[in-house]
């Protein structure tokens, strides 16, 4: 390992630090001021620099951005005695690796030190050429399932149905779809059926003559017009109002429609993808949405995986977004220790894949230092209850048989004062009711560890595989 370097014009300063990384095993250089620094940094370089920031002659930011010019990779810690917001801002600005106000404790120094040693070592370990970016990540077998489909569905020009939560990246893999089909050349265009007013998405799809009606004072061409010869994403499809409904119908049966105001019929070649993360069978049990445009959509469907269903996918997305982040924002990307992602990955992510990536974009903004404790999570999510019961919480198998035993029995019991409670209150079909919530809780649970194989499923729940997929029907666990 190469010396840590201190750059402080006070000789105290200087001196408390040799002493205390002396201590400590680790080597180090001293210098007075900026200038020092970087005539030395002409034949040589450090493992980290500490640098005061109000010295004469060169400032410690100065210095930092003389620094990463030459050594972008290099890890500077600033100190100030003067702890106001534009010298932070300033620091960070400049790429420093972490900010360290005066007067500092000096396990603390220490410990920081140790932690900008550990990431420049990681650093000088990894410096191989990234590998291209895959358009969707995912290990997981949940997702090996989807890049199947995908490959198995993208030369056909088939109607897919992509299902699943919002944020599961339903338009991420309606791209790929169109990527690796036939109509890669042409228009893929995307529209959200559920972000524009209903009075306006009809002229959205189809487009309007000019004058049909009140400020249509030209000719505009729909999103169908748009995307002739290629694909139509048209997601939240189950917020569709009806009337549009029967129009989107007629196009998919017959490739025929109309611009609003217009005589002139207009054939479409068009490959239309939908998406919806509501459960489209029990809408069309409630009568709203027509059951033969779901059967005209659901030709394929495609049900992709809530991310706590593909919690081993959860280091490589977030290695991914935070390189992103920091491609976005001109900064070294920040990496998460191991007890960081192992505390991530058990969230439960109800944004899911989108969520993740919000998080890593605001870890490289906020995250005080290059390497992400547990500590420096935003704390709406180190208070998440499911993360820190299953960081806490002993697998099934360190479990005791006797402490099973009585969970069981305990159980029981909380079944059976549910049971009374329903009873006393007057409640009407106990029995089904209960019943379809123990069925879809245990049918949840199943398809969760299973990363949602049904056959997997239903074979460890001792069941076949037509009778898991009329359940998951019938207590619409679809989405």
């Amino acid at each position: 390992m190469k010396p840590i370097w201190i750059v402080d014009d006070d000789r105290s300063i200087r001196w408390v630090l040799e002493k205390a990384l002396g201590r400590e095993n680790i080597p180090c250089r001293s210098f007075g001021g900026g200038q020092e620094v970087l005539a030395e940094l002409e034949h040589d370089s450090p493992q980290v620099l500490v640098s005061d920031i109000r010295m004469p002659g060169l400032n410690g930011i100065e210095l930092l951005r003389s620094v990463k010019r030459k050594h972008p990779a290099l890890p500077v810690i600033i100190m100030t005695a003067f702890s106001d917001l534009e010298s932070a801002v300033s620091a960070f600005q400049g790429g420093a690796f972490e900010y360290l106000p005066k007067p500092f404790d000096v396990d603390r120094a220490v410990e920081l030190i140790r932690r900008a040693v550990d990431e420049s070592l990681r650093d000088e370990a990894s410096d191989e050429a990234p590998a291209e970016t895959p358009e969707i990540l995912g290990q997981a077998p949940a997702m090996q399932e989807v890049f199947r489909a995908i490959g198995r569905l993208a030369h056909s020009n088939v109607t897919v149905l992509l299902t699943g939560e919002s944020g599961s990246g339903k338009e991420v893999v309606a791209r790929a779809l169109h990527n690796h089909s036939a109509r890669s050349k042409a228009p893929f265009i995307a529209l959200n059926t559920a972000a524009i007013p209903h009075d306006l998405l009809e002229s959205e799809l189809f487009g309007h003559e000019r004058g049909a009606f009140t400020g249509a004072q030209a000719l505009r061409h729909g999103r169908f017009e748009q995307a002739e010869g290629g694909t139509l994403f048209l997601d939240e499809i189950g917020d569709m109002p009806a009337e549009l409904q029967t129009r989107l119908l007629r196009v998919l049966s017959d490739g025929l429609y109309y611009r609003v105001g217009g005589q002139q019929p207009i054939r479409s070649d068009v490959r239309v993808i939908a998406a919806t993360h509501q459960n489209l069978e029990e809408r069309v049990r409630q009568g709203t949405f027509r059951e033969d445009l779901y059967h005209r959509l659901n030709v394929i469907r495609l049900r992709l995986p809530p991310l706590r269903e593909r919690r081993e996918d959860i280091p490589l997305l977030a290695r991914h977004f935070l390189a992103k982040s920091a491609r976005e924002l001109g900064v070294e990307p920040k990496r998460l220790s191991a007890e960081a992602l192992q505390f991530i990955s058990q969230l439960n992510f109800p944004g899911n894949v989108r969520q993740l990536e919000n998080l890593c974009h605001w870890l490289t903004v906020l995250a005080p230092a290059q390497v992400v404790k547990v500590e420096d999570l935003p704390l709406e999510v180190r208070q998440e209850p499911a993360a820190r019961e299953a960081a806490l919480a002993p697998r099934a198998e360190q479990i005791p048989a006797s402490a099973r035993a009585q969970a069981a029995a305990d159980w029981a019991t909380l079944l059976a004062t549910e049971v009374e409670r329903r009873l006393k209150s007057q409640q009407t079909e106990v029995m089904e009711a209960l019943a379809r919530e123990f069925e879809s809780t245990v049918i949840r649970t199943a398809l969760r560890l299973t990363h949602g194989r049904r056959i997997e499923a239903a074979t460890k729940l001792g069941v076949g595989r037509n009778t898991i997929t009329r359940k998951i029907q019938d207590l619409g666990l679809e989405d």
